[in-house]
């Protein structure tokens, strides 16, 4: 064993000593049985490793840095298995899914003129916020848009979105309520949750493209699969959040369980499930240049080109547009959760 090894092993035991030694202090009754136990588990420790490394290579010649449990092969395999079983039905609903996403990114590009659609943004800005300021910045930032030349990619970038969007609330708020009505289902949800906001965007883009080949629909399950968490975990904290003596009131009353989630739960916990879908997209632009390399038109795609062909000027509008559509749709759908908070604490 080399001494890296070995400093690893040493270190591990003193840690392992160390959390021992602390619960000792705060239960001073058992102090001396927890010293005792740490120095044995540190020894411990040491030896089996050491006896395990020098075992493993005696019998198969090969070093510990040698993979023991062959993942990568369990999830090639895996992914073979549902390209076989799986396969045909995936590429008739890629094909439908790319189909609707072309209706309405054409419906966006060519049926509304983007006069029509600056004013239908502006309106909901308006509407949502009754500011000014905010009204006339979401008027700009469309003009801007449109006065460099990218309407056409933005177009396609929030037709992507829309969809990705609506898939992630078709998916993330029945399992956001769910978390909420069932510790078993959180403590489930919890641990894949953590993974898919701390795993690498290009690492499950892998398996997504392999099952569904290059394009939008693609593009689509990535831009769920990275944006859903925070409106999963914001739902689930919402309702959790509502005032418990309200329930008490409810259930005094005889509402059923049913009645309590849809109308008072999720009514009340509204201003949280707006902030989780403002965060999702939020989420869902940063993936737009990801999405990008494995075929996704838009304004991502206007940034990759500006870095392969070495032209920082067309990557920085595109750039700028998409920093612009994330401020449009943030202060809309902030100014909705504004409104309903302020309903909600008028209504209290």
């Amino acid at each position: 064993m080399d001494a890296g090894s070995l400093f690893s092993l040493v270190l591990c035991a003193a840690i392992v000593g160390w959390i021992a030694y602390a619960a000792a202090r705060r239960y001073e009754a058992l102090a001396e049985g927890y010293r005792t136990h740490a120095i044995g588990a540190g020894a411990a420790l040491i030896v089996f490793v050491a006896g395990l490394a020098g075992l493993w290579k005696f019998l198969t010649g090969l070093e510990l840095d040698t993979s023991i449990i062959p993942i990568d092969v369990w999830v090639d395999e895996a992914v073979d298995w549902l390209l076989l079983k799986v396969g045909e039905p995936l590429d008739q609903l890629n094909r439908w899914v790319v189909h609707k996403i072309g209706f309405f990114e054409r419906f966006l590009h060519q049926s509304i003129a983007w006069p029509l659609l600056t004013l239908l943004f502006t309106g909901i800005a308006w509407h949502a916020s009754r500011n000014l300021v905010v009204t006339v910045g979401v008027a700009c930032a469309f003009l801007l848009i449109w006065s460099m030349a990218l309407w056409k990619p933005t177009m396609q970038t929030l037709s992507l979105m829309s969809v990705s969007i609506l898939v992630t609330v078709v998916v993330g708020l029945p399992l956001g309520v769910l978390m909420s009505q069932s510790d078993r289902a959180r403590s489930v949800m919890l641990p894949i949750l953590d993974m898919m906001q701390t795993m690498p965007s290009f690492v499950y883009l892998i398996p997504v493209v392999m099952l569904l080949g290059l394009g939008n629909f693609a593009g689509v399950i990535a831009t769920m699969i990275y944006a859903a968490p925070p409106l999963i975990r914001l739902t689930d904290l919402g309702i959790r959040l509502v005032d418990k003596e309200v329930m008490e009131a409810a259930t005094s009353f005889g509402a059923s369980r049913r009645q309590k989630l849809f109308n008072i739960q999720i009514p009340l916990a509204l201003p949280n499930i707006m902030a989780g879908l403002n965060q999702s997209i939020m989420m869902a632009l940063a993936m737009v240049v990801i999405a990008s390399m494995i075929g996704v038109r838009g304004l991502g795609q206007e940034v990759l080109f500006g870095l392969q062909r070495q032209e920082p000027g067309t990557g920085f509008i595109a750039g700028l547009s998409i920093v612009l559509l994330a401020i449009v749709l943030d202060r809309i759908t902030q100014s909705y959760g504004r409104r309903m908070e302020t309903h909600r604490t008028v209504g209290h």
